[in-house]
C-alpha cells in the first residue's frame, strides 16, 4: 500500500452495494430525545495509548491487565482465623488486666516516671501524659496481639470472598506524560529527524481528531516508511496536509458505523468474555478477560454449539468486526461468509458485499478464484463439487476437469460460465463440436488431444463426468442467471485480492438453495487455502469467517488449514455438532486447528471428541474414610454413648488418603451438562506454539 493509502491504481471505487443515494428536500426532523444517558464512551485516545499493556500467556486482554500469582496461595480455613482471633484478642485483654490491676507489677510504668518531672505530680500535664501512655501501651498490645491472631487477613477474608493476590511487578509502567517513551508524542517519528510530523500528529492525538482506528493505521504506515526509508517524504507530506486523515484507507472510511464489542487495535485484540473464577480454571487465569487476536486466529479455531447458542452473535461478528477495524488500518484483509440475514454488520462496514442470488448485488463471485492456469482452476472446483462425494477421487475429478478447461480457455481465452461448462460435462454436440472447431483453427493440436481424451472416457467405468455434471447444474439455475460471468461484463470478487486490506462479505442463498450454497462455500474455503499460501505479501494478516461450515470440509481443505499459519492467515469455522462433518474427517479437524471452542448445550457425542483433543492431566486427589471407633474401657463407652446421645452420631475417626491421579481436563459429560448458558469452554494455540489450556469462559453479550 502506498503511504497515501491508495494501491497505485485510478480507477474510481464503485459504490457500495445496498447503497441508496439521500433524495434532496428538507432535512428531517430531530429525533426525539433520549429516556437514558447515553453509554460509556470509554477512555480518551491518550489514556488509551498510555495504558500498560502486559500478557502472560495468549487469550489475554493486555489492556491494563494485571498479571495474577500462578498458584493459589495456601488459605487458611476461616474457622480457625476466627479462633485464633479471639484467643489472641482474649490474651490481650488478660494481659493489659494484669499490667492494669499491679499483678505483674508497676514496671511497666517506669518510662513514664522517668520522662516526668516532678513538679508535674497532681497537675493536668502529669495526667494528659500518663494517658498518652496508656494509650502507647494499648497499640502496642493490639498490634502484637492483632499479628499472633492474624487480625488484618480475617477483616480482608470478611471484606472479600476470595482474595486476589496480583504480580505487581510484572505490570510495565504508565508513560510519563510528555516523556520521551509518550506514545502520545510519537517518539518513533521524532527519532528519525521528523520533529514537525511527530508534533502534527500529537497535536492530532491531543485535540481529539485522531481516533485509535487512525493511530493504528499512521503507526502501521511508518513501519513501512522504516522498511522503506525512501517513502519517509511521502509520508510527512501526507501527514503536513491530511493530519490524522494521512494514509487513509481506499474506501476512506476511518472507522466501522457501529461497533458492536470492544476493541484494542493497539494489541489488535477483541474482548470476548471473562474467565469464570472458579476452581475449573487455572488459579492465574480466574477473573482475567479473555481476547482474541491474529496470533491465536492464525491457528484457525472451530467452534461447536446448538442453533441459539450465541456463535454468530458472540463470536463471529466480534471476530470480524476487530479484524474490519484492522483492514481500515491496514493490517488485514477479511472475507465472512454466511447465508443471506446473518447479523454480521451492516454494508456499508464492508467494502465489497457479494450476494449470490441476488439480482441487485453489486459484485460478483469469480467461479475460478482470479487464477488463469486451468489445472489449478480444475483443482479447486473438483474440490468444490465432488469433495463431499465418498468414492470419489477429487484426483480425477480434476482431471476431467482441466481437460475441458483448458482447451477452452485456450480457444475463446477464457473459463467458461456455468451454463458452458454445464453443456460441455453433459456432452452436448453443439458445445463439443464448437469448441473443436475453434481449437482446429487455431491449430492447438495439444488442447485437441486433452478434448479427444475426455471424450474416450466418458463411457469409463467410474467416469466423474455424469456426477460433476449433475454438481454444476446446481449452479445453473434461474436464480444464478448473470452470475458467475466470465465473459467480462460482470464485476467479480476473486480472493486473489487478499493482498489489499479488504473487508468483503459473501450472502450464501442457504435458504432456497442449500446444496449449491455448500458448494459455493467448499470452493471460497479452497480458494483462500490456494490464494493465502500463493501471496506474494504476507505482511497482511488473511482471514475467512464461515458463520456455518456444515457439509463445507473435505480431506483436501483440512490438510491446507495446517499450512495456513504459516503463510500468515487462519480461519474460523462454527457447527452446530460434528456430525456436520464426515466422521473420517473429526479427528483431523480436531488436530488441524489451533483453538478449539464447544458452547453450551454440546451434545456427549461432541463433548467425546473434544475431551479427546483436549487430553488428560495430572491432579491431586483427597480420599477420606470414616471408621468407626469401637472403646474397650467402660468410662470410654459411657462417653462415646453420651457424645452419640446429643450428637446424633457414632464417634468416628478420619483417615486422609492424598495420591495422584491422570484425569481428562473436560469430561464429555461435563461439556454436555456443566457449562451453563452464555457459557464455552475453549482451548487456544499461538502461531508460537504457545498453548492455554481449556478455560470455562462467560462470554460477553453482544447486539
Amino acid at each position: 500500500m502506498d503511504t497515501d493509502g491508495t494501491y497505485g491504481t485510478d480507477e474510481k471505487r464503485p459504490p457500495r452495494a445496498g447503497h441508496v443515494p439521500r433524495p434532496a428536500g428538507p432535512p428531517p426532523a430531530l429525533p426525539p430525545k433520549p429516556a437514558h444517558a447515553p453509554a460509556d464512551p470509554g477512555p480518551s485516545l491518550t489514556d488509551w495509548l498510555r495504558t500498560p499493556r502486559s500478557s502472560d500467556g495468549p487469550g489475554v486482554w493486555t489492556y491494563g491487565h494485571v498479571p495474577r500469582a500462578a498458584e493459589e496461595p495456601e488459605r487458611t480455613p476461616t474457622r480457625q482465623l476466627i479462633s485464633g482471633a479471639l484467643i489472641a484478642l482474649l490474651a490481650g485483654l488478660l494481659l493489659w488486666s494484669l499490667l492494669w490491676n499491679g499483678y505483674l507489677g508497676g514496671f511497666w510504668l517506669w518510662p513514664l516516671y522517668m520522662f516526668t518531672p516532678d513538679s508535674w505530680a497532681g497537675k493536668l500535664p502529669s495526667v494528659v501524659a500518663s494517658y498518652i501512655w496508656y494509650g502507647l501501651v494499648i497499640a502496642i498490645l493490639v498490634i502484637g496481639f492483632g499479628r499472633l491472631g492474624r487480625w488484618p487477613e480475617l477483616a480482608r477474608r470478611m471484606l472479600r470472598s476470595r482474595a486476589v493476590q496480583a504480580v505487581q511487578a510484572a505490570v510495565p509502567a504508565r508513560p510519563e506524560e510528555g516523556g520521551p517513551d509518550d506514545p502520545v508524542g510519537w517518539p518513533q517519528v521524532r527519532g528519525a529527524g521528523l520533529g514537525e510530523t511527530a508534533d502534527r500528529l500529537g497535536a492530532e492525538v491531543g485535540s481529539g481528531r485522531m481516533n485509535d482506528v487512525d493511530y493504528a493505521r499512521i503507526r502501521r504506515a511508518w513501519e513501512s516508511v522504516r522498511a522503506e526509508p525512501a517513502r519517509a517524504t511521502a509520508f510527512a507530506d501526507a501527514v503536513r496536509d491530511k493530519g490524522a486523515a494521512a494514509c487513509v484507507h481506499p474506501s476512506g472510511a476511518r472507522d466501522l458505523p457501529v461497533r458492536a464489542a470492544r476493541h484494542d487495535l493497539l494489541a489488535r485484540q477483541v474482548l470476548l468474555g471473562t474467565v469464570d473464577d472458579s476452581e475449573r480454571n487455572p488459579y492465574g487465569r480466574r477473573g482475567t478477560r479473555f481476547a482474541l487476536d491474529p496470533a491465536v486466529l492464525g491457528t484457525s479455531l472451530l467452534a461447536v454449539g446448538p442453533s441459539g447458542a450465541g456463535k454468530t452473535r458472540q463470536l463471529v461478528r466480534p471476530v470480524v468486526e476487530s479484524l474490519a477495524l484492522q483492514a481500515l488500518a491496514g493490517q488485514a484483509a477479511v472475507i465472512a461468509v454466511a447465508s443471506a440475514g446473518a447479523q454480521l454488520g451492516p454494508d456499508t462496514a464492508y467494502d465489497v458485499v457479494v450476494r449470490v442470488g441476488d439480482p441487485d448485488s453489486v459484485y460478483d463471485l469469480d467461479l475460478y478464484g482470479g487464477t488463469t492456469d486451468a489445472d489449478e482452476a480444475a483443482t479447486l472446483l473438483a474440490e468444490a463439487f465432488v469433495g463431499d462425494v465418498p468414492g470419489l477421487e477429487v484426483r480425477r475429478a480434476a482431471t476431467a476437469l482441466a481437460q475441458l478447461l483448458g482447451p477452452f480457455r485456450a480457444a475463446y481465452g477464457r473459463f467458461p460460465a456455468v451454463p458452458e461448462l454445464r453443456e460441455l460435462l453433459d456432452r452436448v454436440p453443439e458445445a463439443l463440436g464448437g469448441l473443436r472447431t475453434a481449437l482446429e483453427a487455431a491449430g492447438q493440436q495439444v488442447m485437441l488431444r486433452e478434448l479427444d481424451a475426455r471424450e474416450r472416457q466418458y463411457a469409463a467405468q467410474g467416469d466423474p463426468g455424469p456426477t460433476l455434471a449433475d454438481r454444476v447444474a446446481l449452479l445453473d439455475r434461474p436464480a444464478f442467471a448473470g452470475f458467475f460471468d466470465t465473459t467480462g461484463q460482470g464485476r467479480p470478487f476473486s480472493l486473489r485480492a487478499l493482498e489489499h486490506p479488504l473487508r468483503v462479505r459473501i450472502d450464501l442463498p442457504e435458504r432456497g438453495h442449500a446444496d449449491a450454497s455448500r458448494i459455493l462455500a467448499r470452493l471460497l474455503l479452497a480458494q483462500f487455502n490456494a490464494s493465502a499460501a500463493a501471496r506474494a505479501d504476507r505482511s497482511l494478516f488473511a482471514f475467512l469467517a464461515f458463520d456455518d461450515a456444515s457439509h463445507t470440509l473435505t480431506p483436501q481443505t483440512v490438510r491446507g488449514l495446517q499450512r495456513l499459519r504459516s503463510a500468515n492467515a487462519g480461519v474460523l469455522l462454527t457447527l452446530r455438532t460434528l456430525d456436520d462433518v464426515p466422521e473420517a474427517l473429526r479427528t483431523p479437524l480436531l488436530g488441524a486447528v489451533g483453538c478449539r471452542m464447544a458452547f453450551s448445550g454440546v451434545t456427549t457425542w461432541d463433548g467425546k471428541r473434544f475431551a479427546e483433543a483436549w487430553g488428560t492431566e495430572w491432579v491431586e486427589t483427597r480420599d477420606v474414610t470414616h471408621r468407626t471407633v469401637f472403646a474397650d474401657q467402660p468410662l470410654t463407652r459411657a462417653i462415646h454413648a453420651f457424645r452419640k446421645l446429643v450428637t446424633g452420631k457414632a464417634v468416628t475417626t478420619d483417615a486422609v488418603t492424598v495420591r495422584q491421579v491422570e484425569r481428562e481436563r473436560w469430561s464429555a459429560s461435563e461439556l454436555a451438562h456443566a457449562v451453563p448458558p452464555g457459557y464455552a469452554v475453549l482451548s487456544l494455540t499461538s502461531v508460537k506454539g504457545e498453548r492455554a489450556a481449556p478455560l470455562l469462559v462467560r462470554l460477553a453479550a453482544t447486539g
